[in-house]
């Protein structure tokens, strides 16, 4: 699924003029680019989570939320090509990373801090997240496409 995201991503808006791709199809609902940004920032979020874990043993990680994040960048505002483009490129690195992983690295873990409760999360379990989580935005481009192509 994570390697399926950006090449689904890059199909689904090809066809779309630049005006599609930054109007959102209804009122209050996202473009295809604020989609973009979002993905991008979990992926910021979510994928360095991955890399402390794996850098570091055991570490504490302090939760950011992809939603404060994305205001630490501008993102919403970059072109979409580009933006496209740098979010292939994050997801080949991290693919990379995970590719060459041994099955034991998958559980190494850490404690994520936020509000309540510290949790203990794995590679796995930031993965996994990513990869569901993707899944959704991408059915919300698609349907965007869909919108504009109807």
């Amino acid at each position: 699924m994570l390697t399926e995201a950006p090449p689904r991503i890059a199909a689904l808006t090809a066809t779309l003029k630049p005006a599609h791709l930054y109007t959102p199809p209804n009122r209050g609902e996202w473009s295809a680019n604020d989609v973009l940004a979002h993905l991008r920032s979990c992926a910021d979020v979510w994928g360095g989570c991955i890399a402390t874990i794996l850098a570091q043993e055991t570490p504490t990680i302090r939760a950011v939320s992809p939603r404060a994040w994305i205001k630490r960048t501008d993102y919403p505002r970059q072109a979409f090509q580009p933006s496209l483009d740098a979010y292939a490129a994050q997801r080949t690195e991290l693919l990379t990373r995970l590719s060459a992983l041994m099955p034991e690295a998958w559980s190494r873990t850490a404690t994520v801090r936020k509000g309540g409760k510290p949790l203990v999360q794995t590679v796995h379990n930031f993965a996994e997240r990513l990869a569901i989580h993707e899944q959704t935005h991408i059915r919300q481009i698609e349907e965007i496409a869909n919108t504009v192509h109807s």
